[in-house]
């Protein structure tokens, strides 16, 4: 019990000893400090912080004056002491701009063209796991000559497999037709219908072209519901390259941001004239704002020989080439040459053969076009008729010579 007693009493010494240390130090503060409450000191910071937000206000109206002084005294100053100032400037002819081009320049073109396009709708036969289903397409043409002969996109009739192709007009009456003439590689076909008296679409100069002219889309982008939608922009590029399939590239063609979907391939793409500058063609799904059309140049070879004998006969050389490319990966040989093709055999009594084409000869260009592979020759034979002639550029034996070639029918 005294043990206890005694631990009280050592503790309540201890809490007194606390408390007369922390009265004693209250009489100390009291006599020498003024006592601050929480809100007195939140006002001295705040106090602080006017100032130096004070500060910074002075010093921008400082920098602000300096720029002025530097800007439109100093020059002065500098001329009045004898120095001078040099000033970067930016160096560019004037342009003057004439707006002529506007949405009364579209709906005019609109009028003009409109009566020329039509619609197409296919059936086209295709087998799969349950047997042969019927598949129905879309797309649009434009009509070339009065007496039934329209021009549209080689796929909107099933590169040929089309068993049953309707053509709509602009006054609402339809139509069948038939196939003259496709091809896969250009992505060009011209069908006909039994009508005469057509309203025909004015052809344009596609060569002639510029970035940045107006370009006007005409066709059904999505469907019947919306034939004949009309959508404007520009010419953004010329001459581009587009992969449409594994085994096709298409090239030379006219880029627009004109809005153009699926049911616009085959659709007339117009200049500010209304004149047919391009057939739409194709549309890269993975990027907006870019649409392409073949150069109407590029048809109208095509169109005429139709018109006249019903069909087109494409002119051959008789040779049987490669890409240089792939015939020196095929054997491991470096030729130090990088684009045209190299001819591995010559048909006798072709027209390659009549030119003195020889075996090992490398094609290089066809008049003045680069040729740098088969798909390109190929492409650039449709520019002629039979009869038609042309120079070739060749490398033989490393040494470029010029061959002039007559063209002759395909056999």
């Amino acid at each position: 019990m005294d043990d206890k007693r005694d631990y009280k009493d050592v503790n309540f010494e201890i809490v007194n000893t606390q408390e007369e240390k922390a009265d004693e130090i209250n009489k100390n503060t009291s006599s020498n400090y003024e006592y601050t409450s929480y809100n007195e000191k939140q006002g001295k910071k705040r106090g602080f912080k006017g100032s130096f937000m004070s500060y910074i206000s002075i010093a921008l109206v400082a920098s602000i004056l300096g720029g002025l002084v530097a800007t439109y005294v100093g020059p002065s100053l500098f001329a009045s002491l004898g120095l001078t100032t040099v000033a970067r400037q930016y160096q560019a002819d004037p342009i003057n701009i004439v707006t002529s081009d506007d949405i009364n320049t579209i709906s005019a073109v609109v009028k003009k063209a409109m009566p020329s396009v039509v619609g197409i709708t296919t059936v086209e036969t295709q087998a799969s796991i349950f047997g042969n289903l019927n598949r129905e397409g879309l797309g649009s043409g434009v009509i070339v000559d009065s007496d039934g002969y329209i021009l549209t996109n080689s796929h909107v009739v099933g590169n040929g497999n089309a068993n049953k192709i309707t053509v709509l007009f602009d006054n609402g009456e339809q139509a069948p037709a038939t196939i003259l003439w496709n091809d896969a590689t250009l992505d060009l076909a011209m069908i006909k219908v039994d009508i005469t008296n057509l309203p025909v679409a004015e052809l344009g100069d596609s060569d002639s072209l510029d970035v940045g002219e107006i370009a006007i889309a005409i066709g059904n982008p999505l469907g019947l519901e919306f034939q004949r939608t009309v959508t404007s922009g520009i010419i953004s590029g010329l001459n581009r390259s587009i992969q449409v399939d594994q085994s096709n590239i298409i090239d030379d063609l006219i880029q627009t941001d004109a809005s153009i979907n699926s049911g616009n391939s085959g659709g007339p793409l117009l200049n500010k004239n209304g004149e047919v500058i391009g057939i739409n063609t194709a549309k890269i799904q993975t990027a907006e704002g870019l649409g392409f059309a073949i150069p109407i140049n590029s048809a109208k070879v095509i169109i005429e020989e139709v018109i006249s004998k019903g069909t087109f006969d494409t002119v051959v050389m008789g040779v049987k080439v490669l890409d240089i490319e792939e015939y020196q990966a095929r054997l491991g040989i470096d030729l130090g040459i990088e684009d045209g093709i190299i001819v591995l055999e010559v048909v006798s009594n072709a027209a390659a053969d009549k030119s003195g084409i020889r075996v090992g000869d490398i094609i290089t260009k066809m008049d003045d076009e680069a040729i740098d592979s088969t798909l390109k020759l190929k492409k650039s034979l449709f520019k002629y008729k039979v009869g038609d002639k042309s120079t070739l550029t060749i490398l033989r034996n490393n040494v470029e010579e010029k061959v002039e070639i007559e063209f002759t029918d395909m056999e």
